[in-house]
């Protein structure tokens, strides 16, 4: 069975959570309820741009596999084919790790 693919609309973009921690800085190993959430994720696809008042399309700064930093409640976070997946305004994303 093929793998069901997602096209973001507008400014939207969509994320793949990187995994979180298993063992603190300090060496303590974490049970799964007590694992943050990571704020750091991979573009997987990227929406064409926001319209402006103009009518035309803005340029989306964020291109597909950028290691991006987010806010704690950005994006809707959706399951497509046993992978989950988060789906957020382009505003949402903070900063690009190079």
């Amino acid at each position: 069975m093929a793998k069901p693919k997602m096209k973001p609309l507008g400014d939207k973009v969509i994320v793949k959570r990187l995994e979180a921690n298993d063992v603190t800085a300090g060496g303590i190993f974490l049970p799964e309820s007590a694992k943050e959430k990571p704020k750091r994720g991979i573009i997987q696809a990227v929406g064409p741009g926001r319209v402006t008042d103009t009518g035309e399309r803005g340029k989306m700064q964020l291109s597909k596999n950028d290691q991006v930093l987010f806010t704690s409640y950005a994006g809707t976070e959706v399951e497509v084919g046993g992978e989950e997946y988060l789906i957020m305004s382009e505003s949402d994303i903070l900063a690009v790790v190079e």
